[in-house]
């Protein structure tokens, strides 16, 4: 039997028929919804790693992404210690010709000290003022160790415990018995103590001031690319107890050449630092040419010659070289730059300041310690009495040519029989005269057939 449905429920079926009708409309729409912020929810998350990934490459990047640092070579170069050690063991085997002295400063409870090495032929006649004299000063700037080295280097020659390949001896001891020579082998000892503790980058002494910025000539001015770290003048003129020796030291030695030697490129500089020019006058003119012929023999024309200021790319202020050419009066004042590696990485600074390779090194070694005798040569004979002076004879220096083969004064033939240069120069001159005559008669013949030619053109037609 058929029961009958009540309205009630009847109503409710309704409802619920409805409800099952609108969630089945409503269900495409819902995941479509879904879809779409899903989608959206990606993009962002996307784009949000993007941009953290940009900001990681940019202010969280490891060391790892930089080239590697090179570490200093314990094979090539000496300890601070090890080397003066080694000066003065140097000093004591020749005392006959060699004399140390340590000088010290102290500065605010900052505490300085200066070795200066003097070398005289005769130690009696260090005092003599009519002696040639030469100041030079090495390792002002902490990270340029190849300097100190060359240094060393000098002084071994000039003990005569190495020697220069074929350097004429008699020339050599005719100017060395003339001069006296005053070597500081590391006048920034204190900075150099950070270097070798892991500070490789560092140029200023132990309490951050750049000595080759202390002095007193046009001090404490700022370019626009000065930078307060590097070049940090100090708080006043000298207030460096290193600058405050060397300064001593140059006023009473009164020297006749000046030499700061750095590294960081291969040039030969002379005053102005401050300015992009060079004085005026006849001793300028001989600081130029004494460059250019060092340059010639010894650089092969490679070296930049010319004022620090006006060739370095950037002006200095307060330099060594500026206060020993302008107050101290010293007639030849030079920086020499004696290497760089310019594709050295400026974080890589042992690199881009020191040879890394032993070929390299010693070949910095002999071509700069050969540059200095050349220099002591030439300066030797032009700081004579100007009414007794002569113009120097090229032919007693060494090119670097010559130097680097190892001789000098003579040399063999293939057969090794060995020929003074003045037949080698007989032998050329007689080339170049064959040369000359087989010209001129190429020349005639030539000279001839134009003429024939040109008679041959001028005569008239024949008709057959």
């Amino acid at each position: 039997m058929d029961m009958a449905s009540t309205p009630k429920q009847e109503t409710n079926s309704k409802k619920m028929t409805m409800t099952s009708k609108c969630a089945a409309i409503d269900e495409p729409s819902r995941m479509a919804f879904n879809l779409h912020h899903s989608r959206h929810f990606i993009t962002l998350s996307y784009l949000f790693l993007l941009l953290c990934s940009c900001f990681s490459s940019i202010f969280c990047s490891s060391d790892n992404d930089f080239p590697p640092v090179t570490p200093i070579n314990r094979d090539l170069y000496r300890t601070s210690d090890a080397l003066m050690e080694e000066i003065e063991a140097l000093v004591n085997r020749h005392q006959d010709r060699l004399h140390m002295e340590t000088f010290q400063s102290t500065n605010k409870g900052y505490h300085a000290e200066l070795n200066v090495v003097t070398y005289c032929r005769n130690r009696t006649a260090i005092e003599d003022k009519s002696k040639f004299r030469i100041l030079l000063s090495f390792g002002q700037h902490a990270r340029e160790l190849i300097t100190t080295e060359l240094a060393l280097r000098i002084l071994s020659i000039l003990s005569e415990e190495q020697f220069l390949p074929k350097m004429d001896p008699l020339l050599l001891n005719k100017t060395l018995e003339k001069i006296v020579i005053k070597v500081v082998p590391m006048e920034n000892l204190n900075g150099r103590k950070k270097v070798e503790a892991g500070d490789v980058c560092e140029r200023r002494n132990g309490r951050g001031v750049d000595l080759n910025r202390n002095w007193s000539v046009d001090w404490g001015k700022k370019e626009k690319d000065f930078d307060p770290y590097e070049e940090n003048p100090g708080i006043g003129p000298f207030s460096e107890p290193e600058a405050q020796l060397m300064r001593k030291l140059s006023t009473s030695f009164e020297p006749h050449i000046w030499v700061n030697v750095h590294s960081g490129m291969e040039a030969l500089f002379m005053p102005y630092d401050h300015k992009n020019t060079t004085p005026s006058g006849v001793e300028s003119q001989k600081m130029r040419l004494m460059l250019e012929t060092l340059n010639h023999l010894h650089c092969g024309d490679r070296c930049v010659v010319g004022s620090g200021g006006g060739s370095v790319g950037y002006l200095a202020h307060g330099t060594t070289t500026d206060y020993m050419f302008d107050v101290a009066k010293v007639p030849m004042a030079f920086t020499f730059e004696i290497y760089g590696d310019e594709k050295a990485s400026s974080r890589d600074c042992f690199k881009m300041f020191n040879p890394v390779d032993h070929p390299t090194f010693n070949r910095v070694l002999n071509e700069w310690s050969a540059t200095f005798f050349t220099m002591f040569n030439m300066g030797a004979h032009q700081m004579k009495d100007p009414q007794e002076s002569t113009p120097f004879n090229m032919d007693h220096l060494i090119s670097i040519d010559d130097y680097l083969n190892g001789y000098l004064i003579e040399r063999k033939n293939r057969y090794g029989e060995k020929k003074e240069f003045l037949d080698l120069g007989l032998q050329e001159i007689r080339t170049y005269f064959r040369l000359f005559l087989l010209s001129s008669v190429m020349l005639m013949f030539m000279f001839c057939s134009r003429i024939a030619k040109s008679n041959r053109s001028h005569l008239p037609s024949i008709s057959l």
